[in-house]
């Protein structure tokens, strides 16, 4: 799994790709905390694209309060990163290797094997830690990617996020999470494990869904 560029800055954790394990909630990896949250963001095609290209330009997780520091991107032979199917089947996840696309500051998009920084607070304890995405996907109707603690965090573990366009023509967002407490803090009062990562549903939602990034 690890390969080039990867051999000094490895993630934190064993479990890596599990957020996308169907049965992460009932069986999560030891001493984790899983999470998991779905909602609607609208239907159609132009909602899913709109969506998407919110979340591949770390749209989420800058809504979160939190900056991005430093993002740099795999070198060298792309890291394909690991995905699984609905049936948790592992399988070879679309690989972003177009063109590198960049936001209106500069700061290029998700893509597989990039490296990024972290800064933040939430709910008055910070949110530092550096980053892998473990993997991303851009196909038609599913876009998305996992992000995996690598070193400096108040916890360990992998958050994934992804955007669904179901048959029906809605438009889903969906967040899972597993999160190992590592501070010496979060040891000792679990609760916070689950606090900290409401709070973070709560703003990755409020980032993406056009019900609060549009006027009413």
């Amino acid at each position: 799994m690890r390969r080039g560029t990867f051999k000094d800055e490895t993630v934190d954790y064993a479990a890596v790709g599990a957020t996308q394990a169907p049965d992460l909630m009932q069986y999560p990896p030891e001493r984790s905390i899983p999470a998991q949250e779905s909602w609607r963001i609208g239907s159609g095609q132009a909602r899913f694209q709109t969506a998407g290209d919110a979340l591949l330009s770390w749209t989420a997780q800058r809504g979160a309060g939190l900056a991005l520091t430093d993002v740099r991107p795999a070198a060298g032979p792309m890291y394909s990163g690991v995905s699984f199917d609905a049936e948790g089947t592992p399988v070879t996840p679309s690989r972003l290797e177009a063109d590198q696309r960049f936001d209106s500051d500069g700061t290029p998009y998700v893509g597989p094997g990039t490296t990024v920084r972290l800064e933040g607070r939430v709910r008055g304890q910070r949110a530092d830690g550096e980053l892998r995405v473990i993997f991303a996907v851009e196909e038609p109707r599913r876009i998305g990617f996992a992000l995996g603690t690598v070193g400096g965090s108040v916890v360990s573990g992998e958050e994934s996020f992804m955007i669904e366009w179901y048959d029906n023509d809605e438009v889903w967002f969906t967040v899972r999470a597993f999160d190992a407490p590592a501070a010496l803090l979060y040891r000792f009062l679990p609760a916070l494990t689950r606090r900290r990562r409401r709070e973070l549903f709560t703003r990755y939602l409020r980032a993406i869904s056009p019900l609060y990034t549009t006027p009413a």
